[in-house]
């Protein structure tokens, strides 16, 4: 057994039960991104940057996402489709089979933390199968400073092992890849899959059951930024709705793009980086972003110009879900520490293809309520496999895969924080205007960005506003720089009748996809649905 690098006093790769191996301890980016390159499993890129292939999985598999069902699971969390439960015997077992599987292998460990708030902190030990996804754990969690990590002592384990393969008869998997939490043991098993996102999302899927339900703090898939005079912005939104994107904001402090704690006084990151999608990445339209990807970052799935090691990010020929993480502090404009206080602003984003929501629209609490649970954007012809027209998509609390809990939970606990930091709540429609897609277009990214920051500016306080027919909502009737013909969406059809069909169409969605909760919701939120005048 060979242990080299940084690690923690007496720290031996043996204490976590694997023999034989010789493991890397908290090594550089640059150094492993050399070996990965060495090892034929990279591609340096024009950008300085590393390139890697996936392989089967170019995304999440959420139907092979387990939670250990136990004494400390059993009666809290939220048991169905989404949160799958797992035999605590098959976990040990499959656990086993991972350290046999790591023995005599070359092994890259990092130690690394979750939570930029102090008084949350979880330290974690990474054990990785590739250098690139240890690379991957280097950028996308907090970083130790070299003194923390002679004394640090990990809470949670995450083993890692993409080579290995699970036997769906004897381990209780669905199939061969799968992520396994274990909140008595705190252990996360991920094997079968290269995808690096399942790396982080299940230390979020971990924090979105601790937080709420040990620490009273609302876990949130979200972005946030704070301006300079102190005033934090929430940003929720499914993938591809411009989470990343709207977020990173030139005049204002990026907090994170993607996880964070809400605990009524202070938003912290869970965070240590940035995991963006990279599909038609370009200077003009995300430059912070694009200058991101630089050495140090790791970029997946991408294509290159022909006879050239430069990205080609408008090539999805392997996947739509073209991803690079970074360093946060590749972007320039953070916050430091990764927190914020004095929450005034919280925005809902969806990209709506049926061009029936209006771009900017403001929500009561109720509303708020509502459409987190709701979690709505919609899927257009060509991003899966299947999809010829635009398709409803519901992901309660923006991230239903991640949420242990009954998403009332977080909804309620969000209502509390509405009330306590008396936050302002809207609904920003980034998807399709004058027609639903295919026929209308897609708003602009600079009108979008134009409401934003009229908000963050207070610009919209003495506005008057319109009430939405169907879905109730409250919009603007003028926002500065932005046309005020789009800013109700039935004014941008010609059919002013094919809007209210559509309307009434999504309208029916809405409460469609609602009755699974309905029997948890209050009063408040229930009478926020939209209301349908043509029932389905």
């Amino acid at each position: 057994m060979t242990e080299t690098g940084k690690r923690a006093n007496n720290a031996t790769i043996s204490d976590l039960g694997i023999k034989h191996a010789t493991a890397h301890w908290n090594l550089s980016p640059e150094e492993l991104a050399d070996i990965a390159i060495k090892e034929g499993q990279a591609i340096l890129t024009s950008t300085g940057a590393i390139n890697v292939k996936t392989g089967e999985f170019t995304g999440r598999s959420p139907m092979d996402r387990f939670i250990v069902k136990d004494t400390v699971t059993e009666e809290s969390v939220w048991w169905g489709d989404v949160n799958l439960p797992f035999s605590s015997v098959k976990f040990d077992e499959l656990h086993q089979k991972m350290l046999q599987y790591l023995q005599n292998k070359e092994i890259y460990v990092r130690d690394a933390y979750a939570c930029a708030d102090e008084k949350y902190r979880i330290n974690i030990r990474v054990v990785n199968e590739y250098a690139w996804s240890n690379m991957f754990a280097y950028n996308m969690f907090l970083r130790p400073s070299n003194s923390e990590i002679q004394s640090f002592t990990a809470e949670w384990v995450i083993l890692n092992a993409p080579g290995f393969m699970a036997d769906k008869k004897v381990d209780g998997t669905r199939q061969h890849n799968f992520a396994i939490l274990n909140f008595t043991k705190k252990i996360i098993l991920i094997g079968g899959t290269a995808y690096t996102g399942e790396i982080k999302k299940g230390i979020f899927s971990a924090l979105n059951f601790i937080l709420p339900h040990q620490k009273n703090v609302l876990a949130m898939h979200c972005s946030a930024n704070v301006g300079k005079d102190g005033d934090t912005a929430i940003f929720f939104g499914l993938s591809g709705t411009g989470k990343t994107t709207l977020s990173a904001d030139p005049n204002r402090y990026l907090i994170g793009d993607d996880e964070h704690g809400w605990d009524g006084d202070t938003v912290f990151n869970f965070e240590g980086g940035c995991y963006a999608k990279c599909i038609d990445l370009s200077a003009e339209k995300e430059p912070d972003i694009f200058a991101a990807v630089k050495p140090g970052a790791l970029l997946e799935n991408i294509s290159f110009f022909e006879n050239t090691n430069k990205p080609n990010y408008e090539d999805d020929s392997i996947t739509q879900n073209t991803r690079v993480s970074y360093p946060i502090y590749h972007i320039n404009n953070i916050a430091k520490p990764s927190l914020g206080r004095n929450t005034k602003n919280i925005f809902f984003l969806t990209a709506d293809a049926f061009g029936v929501l209006p771009p900017v629209s403001k929500l009561t609490k109720g509303q708020a309520m509502y459409h987190f649970i709701s979690g709505y954007t919609a899927k257009v012809a060509g991003t899966e496999a299947g999809v010829t027209e635009p398709q409803a998509t519901f992901s309660a609390c923006f991230g239903a895969p991640f949420m242990p809990l009954h998403p009332t939970k977080y909804a309620e606990m969000l209502g509390d924080k509405i009330d306590t930091s008396n936050v302002n709540v809207w609904l920003i429609n980034t998807g399709w205007s004058g027609g639903e897609y295919g026929t209308g277009n897609r708003i602009s990214l600079e009108h979008t960005r134009a409401m934003i920051t009229s908000i963050l500016n207070s610009e919209l306080e003495n506005i008057k506003f319109t009430t939405h027919q169907v879905f109730g909502l409250h919009m603007p009737n003028s926002c500065p720089n932005v046309p005020s013909k789009i800013l109700n969406p039935k004014n941008t059809w010609l059919d002013k009748q094919a809007y209210d069909l559509k309307a009434n169409e999504l309208a029916n969605a809405f409460n469609k996809n609602f009755d699974q909760f309905a029997d948890f919701a209050n009063n408040e939120i229930l009478d926020a649905a939209p209301k349908a005048i043509i029932k389905s």
